[in-house]
């Protein structure tokens, strides 16, 4: 009698939560995976949820994508862990270092589950709504020492992409043939956000507002468990934990251990189902921008699951085997290892907790510091990317140090000072800045799903030394002064990095007349390096009030400017030589659409209008016959293949355009549609028939064998021709990030800017034998003059995940000071 009585109070006791709390199908009045849900909807299920059940979901809403969608984490637990969440949190950042405050070992487990990054790979949103309801309705068990935090969409913009193109495309009732049209999405695709970026890649680079945001939060919780749900081809069943190789050497034998035990749980439900899963294959933890890598150099278990389905399967589709894949299977699949997940968390709160705690204790890494030399440009936005992920920093003393040089990739030393930066190992994410400052991360196999190499002072394009002892700094805390211009006769800004070229691109806008020179200007005993910024008062004399509007902007820039009393010099060239060049206004068009690479071309749209400031107009490949290319002087060619465009009338027209003095900068793989015309003076460079050797390998060694060939994101040094514009900031060495085996000769009557010389290895990185051999002697960046304009070839991509910072100005160069005279069309 007292057990039924017992009985009935809990069953009272959970009545108005169910009551109350609808599920994912009952709330929207139709089956779940039977529609697609739009954005907005999700975050209407998502704040009922919260509604219905405030003492137990707490909803934090931590940005908006640049489309204004709300991006959103659910906070989920049991009534009393809700009730103390601040103090669980900060308890678990005390327990690895991070703050001051109680260490404790009965914190619950931390489970982060994060759903549609990519946002075609649909399901796992229907599955984020299908877990919630779950939780609190047939798990609340675990609930008690579990916190699970859920991120419905990770790409809202994308996610809508997709699902408004496919509510509108689809047959009703859906049709499983491959052949139907909402089975094939029409260009970019809604994978990427906005910029069609590919956020599974921006984790550690944070160039995305998404990734930006996101970031903040996960480093204010921490989790111990990080799940990044996917989708993959059609044919392909379910992949989950453990992962494949090269794992991280940072990466301890507790998380390795531990994603076997997830996935063997996985495995459990997914065998009692007949489900068909594989692990261990494809999906390395090694590049640390992606969903897993990133929460695993964090000491999290990062792990990455993923379900057949992509953009391709919509809500049926009939795979290689004739069977039909659903939604509502995709959907179930990611619920089911979702929840299992978090069982697993359940069950092991302590152990994870002492575990993560273990992973941010400092660890006898050979390298204990690493000091950063450059400009204050470059030195200041790395430090903005360190804050962000809550890396911490210094200056150091004026002292002498020793150790790896990036620079020649031997020993070395540097004298520092104290504009210079030290970031030490022996710091709570000192994994951390091991994987990102390595001069070259070991790699245990060279068959991996991402760049092998990534270094931030390569990246970054500054000097530095690896030290094997820590080297003392401290913090400085400083705003740069910026002197009020006084009336001169003009004013020159150096010209080295992505701040100046902002500083130019507000000047032009402003309708402020600047020069560059293209040779040393030295007056007063300074020497201004060729690409100086030249602004004086005659050229600017329609302005009123011109020194207040130029001090104005220099001060918006934090530009400090070298006034010039005179336009004599000490030597020539003088202010008013032909060496010393207008900026004539650069007309842009931007190439997009079909044969575009959505990626490439979202890299250069992002960086256009989000970092340089700079309007081009986009034109969409379709219209390309049609585009009056008068109103234009420069044209970009994202990476991609032309050969649908540039047909024989079209590529007629642009070289009458180029021949009258237009500039095409061709990037990656745009330069392919300029190969088979001699008059562009671009060949490739191949192996030569001699060289080649009977292909013996067996069937089952074929992919190993080719990494022989391959170059799988490797940096190499070049050698660089600063006195070219295209150059104008550059010393006489430039680090690139290859990221193929695609080759080019040295132009004949080109100029070869950038080049890869004889005895080329790479300094971090993978790259096979047969790959390296293929690479001396070849170009990297060129300018092929063509009648009064030019081609520039970018054969390396600089704008590459706009992670490679120190490629940009390369970029910008191309667009505004070489060829120059080619502006006046």
């Amino acid at each position: 009698m007292r057990l039924l009585s017992l009985l009935l109070i809990v069953a009272l006791g959970i009545l108005p939560i169910q009551a109350q709390l609808k599920s994912p199908s009952q709330f929207f009045g139709y089956e779940l995976g039977s529609e697609f849900t739009r954005h907005y909807e999700v975050v209407d299920y998502f704040e009922h949820v919260a509604s219905s059940n405030k003492n137990q979901v707490k909803l934090e809403y931590y940005g908006k994508t640049n489309e204004r969608r709300d991006l959103m984490i659910a906070v989920i637990s049991s009534e009393e862990n809700v009730k103390n969440l601040e103090s669980i949190r900060n308890n678990n950042l005390a327990n690895i270092g991070i703050t001051d405050g109680d260490k404790t070992k009965n914190n619950p487990a931390i489970v982060w589950l994060s759903y549609n990054v990519h946002g075609n790979e649909a399901s796992s949103t229907e599955a984020s709504m299908l877990t919630i309801y779950k939780l609190l309705t047939e798990k609340q068990e675990w609930l008690k020492n579990t916190i699970v935090i859920i991120d419905p969409c990770l790409n809202p913009d994308g996610r809508d992409r997709y699902v408004n193109w496919f509510n509108e495309t689809a047959s009703k009732p859906y049709n499983t043939s491959r052949q139907a049209s909402e089975h094939s999405e029409p260009w970019p695709g809604g994978r990427p956000n906005h910029y069609l970026f590919d956020l599974n890649r921006d984790w550690a680079w944070a160039t995305q507002i998404e990734t930006q945001t996101r970031i903040k939060v996960y480093n204010k919780w921490m989790p111990h468990i990080h799940v990044d749900f996917h989708e993959q081809g059609i044919n392909e069943p379910y992949y989950f934990a453990p992962a494949a190789e090269p794992f991280h050497e940072i990466i301890t034998d507790w998380q390795r251990d531990f994603q076997i035990e997830i996935g063997k749980n996985n495995a459990k439900y997914f065998d009692e189902n007949g489900w068909l899963y594989f692990t261990r294959e494809r999906f390395d933890l090694f590049y640390p921008s992606y969903g897993d890598t990133y929460p695993t150099y964090m000491g999290a278990i990062g792990m990455t699951y993923e379900q057949a389905g992509h953009g391709m399967a919509g809500l049926g589709i009939l795979n290689d085997e004739g069977v039909e894949l659903t939604l509502v299977d995709r959907l179930t699949h990611h619920t089911t290892s979702g929840l299992a997940t978090v069982e697993m968390a359940h069950k092991n709160a302590e152990k994870l907790n002492e575990e993560f705690a273990k992973f941010f204790n400092n660890k006898n890494f050979k390298y204990k510091s690493y000091i950063l030399q450059g400009s204050k440009d470059k030195i200041d936005r790395l430090k903005s990317l360190l804050l962000q992920h809550g890396i911490k920093f210094g200056s150091p003393k004026n002292i002498k140090v020793t150790g790896y040089k990036y620079s020649t990739g031997t020993q070395g030393s540097i004298n520092t000072s104290a504009s210079d930066l030290v970031v030490s190992t022996n710091q709570p994410k000192g994994n951390m800045v091991k994987v990102l400052f390595e001069p070259n991360a070991k790699l245990s196999d060279s068959l991996t799903y991402d760049i092998t190499a990534w270094s931030i002072p390569y990246a970054h394009g500054l000097e530095a030394i690896a030290a094997t002892q820590e080297i003392e700094h401290f913090e400085v805390l400083e705003r740069l002064y910026i002197e009020p211009l006084k009336d001169a006769y003009g004013y020159i800004n150096k010209w080295n990095d992505l701040e100046d070229a902002k500083f130019l691109s507000a000047l032009l806008q402003a309708n402020i007349r600047v020069r560059f020179n293209e040779k040393p200007l030295i007056q007063k005993g300074i020497t201004y390096q060729p690409g100086s910024l030249i602004i004086t008062k005659g050229d600017n004399q329609k302005h009123k009030d011109f020194v207040n509007k130029l001090d104005s902007i220099a001060q918006e820039y934090r530009r400090q400017l070298s006034p010039i009393s005179s336009g004599f010099s000490d030597v020539t060239p003088d202010i008013g030589s032909p060496d010393i060049k207008l900026i004539n206004q650069p007309k842009i068009a931007l190439l997009s659409g079909d044969g575009t690479s959505s990626l490439s071309f979202g890299e250069l749209w992002h960086f256009f209008e989000k970092q340089l400031n700079f309007q081009v107009t986009v034109i969409h490949t379709n219209h390309f016959r049609n585009v009056n290319w008068s109103d234009f002087n420069v044209l970009v060619m994202p990476s991609g293949y032309y050969g649908s465009v540039l047909t024989e009338d079209n590529l007629k027209s642009l070289k009458d355009w180029i021949s009258k003095g237009g500039k095409v900068v061709a990037i990656d793989g745009a330069m392919r549609a300029f190969t088979n015309d001699d008059s562009f003076g671009l060949q490739y460079k191949t192996k030569e028939e001699t060289e080649k050797t009977p292909n013996l390998t067996t069937y089952a060694n074929q992919e190993r064998a080719n990494t022989n060939q391959m170059i799988t994101g490797a940096i190499f040094k070049t050698t660089v021709d600063a006195t070219h514009p295209l150059a104008f900031g550059y010393g006489d060495q430039y680090f690139t990030l290859k990221l193929g085996n695609t080759n080019y000769k040295l132009l004949d009557s080109g100029y070869n800017v950038a080049y890869i010389d004889n005895n080329t290895k790479p300094f971090s990185g993978f790259a096979g034998s047969e790959a390296i051999k293929n690479l001396n002697q070849t170009m990297i960046f060129g300018e092929q003059p063509y009648g009064r304009g030019s081609l520039i070839y970018l054969s390396d991509n600089p704008m590459f995940r706009s992670f490679w910072e120190n490629g940009k100005l390369f970029l910008i160069n191309a667009i505004f000071f070489v060829n120059n005279n080619s502006f006046t069309l």
